[in-house]
């Protein structure tokens, strides 16, 4: 399954903790490098800190790429696009994933846990992982972001 070699950060809240556990044991089968920061905790689980830590180290680029699970994946997706050089996409389906890798160059996968099955869930982490950007056009359209991401400064 290895194309390229990338760094994962992973999380997940309550809701999203059962298919989080899927995906990784996927990667973990396809020889894939994750750090997960779940917190080891039983019941309700705040998604905000997770969604919070994942995305800085994205951005920073200490890692590669990410991936959180929530209970729709929106709470999650909304709190990572807040940080520099991030690109979350929310994602449903393989279709989606491969446009979040190829026109826009995504680089944290978000999924809903009570929304999406493990099969389906499966299609889009391989179809995300596997799918490069395409550039060209597309390039000029994520020129907009990073020109943004210069002016807007989030602190700690």
């Amino acid at each position: 399954m290895r194309s390229e070699r990338f760094k994962f950060i992973v999380g997940s809240d309550h809701a999203g903790r059962e298919l989080l556990e899927f995906l990784k044991s996927l990667l973990y089968g396809w020889r894939y490098e994750y750090v997960d920061v779940t917190p080891k905790v039983e019941g309700a689980i705040n998604y905000s800190p997770i969604a919070i830590e994942v995305a800085k180290k994205v951005s920073s680029g200490e890692f590669d790429r990410g991936i959180l699970v929530c209970g729709s994946g929106i709470g999650m997706s909304m709190i990572a696009n807040r940080f520099p050089n991030v690109r979350a996409a929310l994602v449903h389906d393989a279709y989606t994933a491969e446009m979040s890798r190829s026109h826009n160059n995504s680089n944290i996968l978000v999924i809903g846990g009570r929304t999406t099955g493990q099969g389906v869930a499966e299609q889009i982490l391989k179809v995300w992982i596997r799918t490069p950007f395409e550039g060209g056009r597309h390039a000029e359209r994520l020129a907009v972001l990073e020109e943004l991401d210069k002016k807007i400064k989030i602190g700690d």
